[in-house]
């Protein structure tokens, strides 16, 4: 099959092309960003630069379509917030897309609907209110002494507030244009993901990871397979009741005592993909709807070494917890480098200079530059 990938700046798609290649399908990657991480790689047979989606949806739109027709693409996979954009103009799209139309990923990415239909769904999430005054600020913290606070529309927790006290969280928090903020009653506990690809309500694919390294307070870079059979059931009925097909990801916190709370809601691709695509059978869960189940062959380790030398390093010494940043990092294979294709490994600091260079004109951290020019906040 002809496969066009989008979001070739993460990694995780430049692991689902590599994923496809090796299954003898030709890849062919659409990006708005220029030299990004997977540009380079031989397992693309053709790169094309694009327009920015949230910048202009209808250049972007137009231009996937002219590649879509030209290359005679079978399937297109999204894998980062451009596919919001995307599934906003889906139909327009002549081949398959594997997302679901907006009306379903605005409802999962909306930290505040995604919080509304697990409750419908009878599953656990953290006790949870949506804040879109002052007023609710202090209803807030009047019903819990520890509080967690994130934007409706957010991604890689890089606006969270967690613990902040109430004098701080009211001058941090703004409502301009209609802007929302979610509030939750903080649970102490273990962070685990989760990562799947679904068809129609089954599960074809399935991974859970803890997230013990992190660049900045979200982001996960180290990534190890755990079996955890009662979030894989919260998962299988989620996507159950939610008929979802495509790619779709949960946060989950863990307490003490052994209760999961599901925290938010990434209908993409994420950093999962890592750890299923050694499975031989990993692309015949995005063709196949009717396969079994499948999960990683083994619990080996895998991480993001750049970003571990970069965020993890600096905040291992402040930690003090060096002591596991080195059993880790030598004990954990990077997820970008490979010999077959170096190019992405040994040139991917062109991307990160590139962020860095965004982040300095904008004001805003590397993180979210890598994210400016497609993420989605529930624009029309």
């Amino acid at each position: 099959m002809n496969i066009l990938l989008t979001g070739g700046r993460a990694p995780a798609a430049l692991e689902l092309a590599r994923a496809f290649h090796r299954a003898g399908h030709t890849v062919f990657m659409a990006e708005s960003a220029r030299g990004h991480l997977s540009q380079p790689s031989n397992a693309i047979k053709a790169n094309f630069v694009v327009p920015a989606p949230r910048q202009d949806r209808d250049a972007f739109i137009v231009a996937l379509k002219k590649i879509i027709e030209e290359n005679k693409v079978d399937l297109l996979i999204p894998t980062c917030e451009e596919i919001f954009h995307i599934a906003v103009r889906r139909d327009e799209l002549p081949c398959t897309v594997f997302a679901e139309p907006i009306s379903k990923l605005e409802q999962l990415h909306n930290k505040w609907e995604f919080v509304s239909i697990a409750v419908d769904y009878g599953l656990s999430i953290p006790e949870t209110t949506l804040v879109k005054s002052m007023d609710d600020l202090f209803h807030a913290y009047s019903n819990w002494r520890e509080v967690v606070l994130k934007p409706t529309y957010s991604r890689f927790a890089t606006q969270t507030l967690i613990l902040t006290p109430l004098k701080e969280a009211s001058s941090t928090l703004t409502f301009n244009a209609g802007a929302s903020w979610v509030a939750q009653g903080y649970i102490s506990g273990t962070e685990i993901c989760t990562y799947s690809v679904c068809h129609a309500g089954r599960m074809a694919a399935h991974t859970a990871y803890r997230s013990t390294f992190t660049a900045g307070q979200g982001a996960t870079i180290v990534f190890q397979h755990i079996d955890h059979p009662a979030i894989f059931n919260w998962v299988k009925t989620f996507v159950a009741r939610n008929h979802f097909t495509g790619q779709i990801a949960f946060d989950f916190i863990q307490s003490p005592d052994g209760q999961i709370y599901a925290l938010e809601c990434n209908p993409r691709a994420t950093s999962g993909v890592h750890l299923l695509a050694s499975n031989p059978r990993f692309v015949e869960a995005f063709l196949n709807p009717q396969m079994d189940c499948i999960t990683p062959l083994d619990n080996s380790s895998h991480m993001l070494s750049a970003a571990m030398l970069i965020y993890a390093l600096p905040a291992a010494f402040k930690k003090n917890n060096l002591r596991q940043w080195m059993n880790t990092f030598f004990t954990s294979n990077d997820v970008i480098l490979n010999f077959k294709d170096p190019l992405p490994f040994l040139l991917q600091f062109r991307s990160v200079l590139a962020y860095m260079r965004l982040a300095r004109q904008k004001g805003i951290s590397p993180i979210e530059a890598s994210t400016f020019d497609i993420e989605w906040n529930g624009e029309g």
